[in-house]
């Protein structure tokens, strides 16, 4: 089945941006006595958004995991973040020129667990944010990856963008993702994958269709035709 549209994840496949969430992640959580691990973040965090992030840890440590907690810890986390993030170019290497190959031949969704204000910054200092139509962040999903809330809500929006061509199916869309949440999410959808090994080992990512070490050494036309001979 042809490829029809392709929908991106952000942090750790287009932005190397992980490391900067990982310091944020400690910045707010030292005060209550709680150290995240790099290995432990790389190894088993990664993925997961601010809030799951946030009550998996808490709960570990035995520390109160209500709501009103953990919103608090989101605002103070997004704050330090932006803060990290503001003045930096933080897109991979081959990442813009990768999208930019992309949005000439298919419609573009960047689905993210990371919040709409910190996307759109990160497309916006990077000039490619009018190559996305639309963005799926985390406040516009109950669940995240490794639910497939996202790229259900994605289908749904591609599907209107692309009418009143034939309706959209999900085995039409390629994602791009750099962990093992985000290819379940995306499997869980339906859709076909495209793994990049930039955050997480080429194993860890090997129930992917596609893994490749990063997007400035993936050829999109090769992707496109191993996917079109195995349907």
């Amino acid at each position: 089945m042809a490829v029809r549209a392709i929908i991106f994840d952000l942090d750790g496949t287009l932005a190397d941006t992980e490391p900067f969430h990982f310091e944020a992640f400690n910045a707010v959580l030292r005060p209550y006595e709680i150290e995240v691990s790099r290995a432990d973040y790389f190894g088993r965090l990664v993925g997961y958004d601010d809030h799951d992030c946030f009550l998996r840890l808490l709960r570990e440590h035995r520390k109160s995991a209500g709501d009103a907690l953990i919103n608090d810890l989101i605002a103070q986390k997004t704050g330090v973040y932006q803060a990290m993030i503001a003045e930096r170019q933080v897109l991979f290497p081959g990442a813009a020129e990768f999208v930019r190959r992309c949005a000439q031949r298919f419609p573009l969704t960047l689905v993210t667990g990371t919040l709409r204000a910190e996307a759109e910054m990160i497309l916006r200092n990077a000039e490619i944010r009018g190559l996305f139509a639309d963005i799926v962040a985390a406040e516009d999903v109950k669940y995240g990856k490794p639910a497939p809330d996202g790229f259900n809500a994605a289908l749904g929006r591609l599907g209107y963008i692309l009418r009143p061509h034939p309706p959209l199916v999900a085995a039409e869309c390629l994602a791009v993702e750099d962990t093992a949440a985000g290819i379940e999410a995306a499997r869980r959808a339906g859709m076909r994958v495209l793994a990049v090994a930039q955050t997480s080992s080429a194993v860890e990512l090997a129930v992917a269709d596609f893994v490749r070490p990063s997007l400035a050494e993936t050829n999109l036309d090769e992707v496109l035709q191993l996917l079109a001979i195995r349907g």
